[in-house]
C-alpha cells in the first residue's frame, strides 16, 4: 500500500486538477450549505471540518434515475434498453462515516441473491478519497457506537489524514492507486505514520456520545408489539427529513413516465416515514400510523440489517439528529431502549 506526503494547501488544488479528467463530485458552496456537487471549473473546493449537509450516497443511489426507456408501437412495445451512467468518477473529501456507508450499502445492493446494476456499476467506476476527522466536527457525531470511528477506512480508496501543515496519503485499494500521480508528494516516513496514528486515538476519544446501539437486537427481537412503540412517534411530522439525509436509508419507488408513444422507468427516493409507502392497492395500509412507520425505521437498523449482513444500518453521522424539525433523537431512542431491555 503506497503512502505518500503532501502540503496541506495542496489538497483542494488536486480535486481540481482531477477534475480536468474526470467527473470529481465534492463538497461546494451553496449559499449557506457545503453541498457534495460536481465540480465545475472555477468552483472552489470547501474541505471544511464539519459534514456537509448532503450524504454523497446520492451519487451511488440517484434520488431520481432513468432505468431503462421503451417505445410503444402498434406491434408492441419495443424495448430501448436500460440506462446505466457510470463514467468514471472520483468522491472527493468523504468523510469516513459517509464513505462507510457505501460498506452498507454494498451489503444490500451487491448481493449474491440480489445484484442491483445501476448502484453497481457507479460504485465499481467512482473512487472514494475520504478525509479522516482529525477533530470531530459535532456533538452529535456518534460513529463510534456504530461500528465506525472518525478514521474508519471501510468504504474508502484513498484516505487522506490531517498532519498539520502536512497530509498523509493512502492509497489503500487499486482504485485509489490509479490517482496517485495526480498528488505528487514524496514518499511517507514512519513519522508521519506515527502522527497519523496518534491523531486517530485523540479523535476517537473526542467523542464523547455513546450510545449503546449494539445493545438492543436482543430487546427488539422480542418486543415488537411493546408499548415502547405507542409513544415514540408523537412528535413526528413525517417529513422524511431523517430518511433524506441518511447516508444508509434506500427505500425507493419505481414508476412509469409516457410521453406520446416514448416512455421511462424510473426510480425515486421514498421513505418509511411517508403513509403512502406501504399501502396497498387494495387500500389497506400495514403500517397506518407513524408507530408502524418508526418502529420499522428502528428495526431495519438495528435489527433487521443485523440479522441479514450482521451490520447496524447507521453511521452516526448525526444528520438526523441535527435537522430534525420537532428535535427527535435517534442516540436517545436507542438509549431508551436499552432501559427497557435492562428493565
Amino acid at each position: 500500500m503506497e503512502k505518500k506526503l503532501i502540503a496541506k494547501d495542496e489538497l483542494a488544488a488536486i480535486a481540481e486538477k482531477i477534475a480536468e479528467t474526470m467527473t470529481v463530485i465534492a463538497p461546494v458552496a451553496d449559499e449557506d450549505n457545503i453541498l457534495f456537487a460536481p465540480l465545475k471549473k472555477g468552483d472552489k473546493v470547501k474541505l471544511v471540518a464539519g459534514n456537509t449537509k448532503n450524504a454523497p450516497k446520492n451519487y451511488m443511489f440517484p434520488r431520481s434515475e432513468c432505468m431503462l426507456k421503451y417505445t410503444r408501437t402498434k406491434a408492441g412495445v419495443e424495448f430501448n434498453g436500460e440506462t446505466i451512467d457510470a463514467a468514471p468518477t472520483v468522491l472527493f473529501g468523504v468523510k469516513p462515516c459517509d464513505a462507510r456507508s457505501f460498506w452498507l450499502l454494498d451489503f444490500l445492493f451487491d448481493q449474491e441473491k440480489y445484484k442491483d446494476p445501476y448502484y453497481i456499476e457507479k460504485r465499481n467506476n467512482t473512487t472514494v478519497i475520504a478525509i479522516a476527522c482529525s477533530k470531530v466536527p459535532y456533538t452529535s457525531c456518534f460513529c463510534t457506537s456504530v461500528g465506525g470511528s472518525p478514521t474508519s477506512t471501510e468504504g474508502v480508496d484513498v484516505m487522506v489524514t490531517d498532519l498539520g501543515d502536512n497530509c498523509l496519503v493512502e492509497f489503500l485499494t487499486e482504485k485509489g492507486g490509479k490517482l496517485a500521480d495526480f498528488f505528487g508528494g514524496k514518499k511517507a516516513d514512519k513519522k508521519a505514520e506515527k502522527k497519523k496514528e496518534e491523531i486517530a486515538s485523540a479523535a476517537a476519544s473526542q467523542i464523547k456520545s455513546k450510545v449503546p446501539a449494539k445493545d438492543i437486537k436482543a430487546w427488539l427481537d422480542a418486543n415488537f408489539e411493546h408499548e415502547f412503540w405507542n409513544t415514540l412517534h408523537q412528535k413526528c411530522l413525517a417529513c422524511g427529513t431523517c430518511t433524506y439525509l441518511c447516508p444508509t436509508c434506500h427505500c425507493f419507488d419505481i414508476q412509469d413516465e409516457i410521453k406520446g408513444s416514448d416512455g421511462k422507468r424510473i426510480r425515486n427516493w421514498d421513505s418509511c416515514m411517508f403513509w403512502l409507502f406501504t399501502k396497498e392497492t387494495s387500500g389497506h395500509n400495514p403500517r397506518p400510523s407513524q408507530k408502524e412507520r418508526w418502529r420499522q425505521r428502528v428495526m431495519h437498523k438495528f435489527r433487521y440489517y443485523v440479522d441479514n449482513f450482521d451490520a447496524i444500518a447507521c453511521v452516526g453521522c448525526g444528520r438526523c439528529v441535527m435537522f430534525c424539525p420537532v428535535n427527535m433523537d435517534i442516540r436517545k431512542i436507542v438509549e431508551d431502549i436499552s432501559k427497557q431491555s435492562q428493565g
